[in-house]
């Protein structure tokens, strides 16, 4: 054999060796997340799948043959076929803050919305429940603010967008992750169909205090330069993204569908030139995002315009008889 057919070889081994690496690392995950059973089920299918993927590419390599790859690809393939066949639903035992779905119907300038919520939060364990059914009218409809909420990491943020009425009145929609009772967020569990998607529409006071006063969350609130008209095509394009999950339900994604990417491809309806960004799955920056596409003032120096939008320290000065939304947009 010469040096070029050793080359070749050698690389294409190579890439084998990574493909099956990677998709065996990922059939260990998803059994680990999605395997019917608890977590002594789950492990044991988890450690039986990684000694089979180990096991065939060991055969493969000692004995130079190509039926352990072909049996692995069998394999592989009825994984996928198992992991295609589980469906999100809407029927689960679901935590209180996500146990109803948000619906909505249009009639000419009114919308009213259902299952708006607005909890009192006290802690994430102690709170007042309450939902109601809300009419706004959207010939009021005069602001709409993108909302960031940080928990961690800079690069990482929470996105909201909050749209306000010229009575005072505020509506956030927020795309969150539809947890059942007792469950946690997981970042890698939201590549692995283990959340269910919900687009949650709530006070200011609720959705963002509990983030500020409750969590600890750093807050900021960017006012959106959007033309009314956008800004009704927006308010309406996420009325009829919550009518489809109501009657669609769909698995959250930590990449493909988050609190970001779903608006991003409502916006992009509205605007079809918008480009994609990876500011848009790294949502701490998405303040750069919004100033390049010119969705919010860009005429000051980001540190100055971020400062300005820090609510967190006004959402934790404010009393519980105060109006939420007003002090929040208070000077500083």
């Amino acid at each position: 054999m010469n040096r070029r057919s050793l080359l070749l070889h050698a690389v294409a081994g190579t890439l084998g060796a990574l493909v099956v690496f990677l998709s065996g690392a990922w059939g260990t995950l998803a059994l680990w997340y999605q395997l019917p059973g608890g977590k002594v089920v789950r492990a044991t299918g988890s450690v039986l799948w990684a000694l089979l993927v180990l096991g065939l590419a060991a055969l493969a390599i000692v004995w130079q043959a190509w039926w352990p790859i072909g049996a692995y690809a069998l394999c592989t393939v009825l994984l996928m076929a198992w992991w295609r066949s589980i469906r999100p639903s809407n029927n689960r035992l679901w935590a209180d803050d996500v146990a109803r779905l948000l619906s909505g119907q249009v009639h000419g300038n009114l919308v009213t919305l259902h299952n708006v919520r607005d909890f009192d939060w006290r802690s994430d364990s102690d709170y007042d429940v309450r939902w109601e059914t809300r009419d706004y009218d959207l010939d009021r409809l005069v602001s709409a603010d993108a909302i960031l909420s940080y928990w961690g990491s800079r690069a990482i943020a929470h996105a909201m967008i909050s749209f306000g009425f010229d009575d005072g009145r505020h509506v956030v929609f927020s795309v969150e992750i539809r947890k059942k009772k007792g469950e946690a967020f997981s970042e890698i569990g939201g590549f692995f169909k283990q959340f269910e998607m919900v687009l949650v529409a709530a006070d200011e006071r609720d959705i963002v205090r509990v983030r500020t006063n409750v969590r600890g969350e750093d807050d900021y609130l960017y006012p959106m330069t959007l033309e009314r008209s956008t800004m009704r095509a927006l308010f309406l394009s996420y009325v009829d993204a919550a009518n489809t999950l109501a009657a669609r339900p769909a698995f959250y994604n930590t990449i493909t569908s988050n609190c970001t990417t779903l608006v991003y491809r409502m916006a992009r309806q509205l605007n079809p030139g918008l480009p994609m960004d990876l500011r848009l799955l790294l949502t701490g920056y998405l303040q750069g995002y919004l100033r390049d596409n010119g969705a919010i003032d860009a005429s000051e120096p980001v540190e100055v315009q971020r400062a300005r939008a820090r609510i967190a320290e006004k959402a934790q000065r404010s009393g519980p008889g105060d109006d939420f939304s007003r002090a929040i947009r208070a000077p500083q």
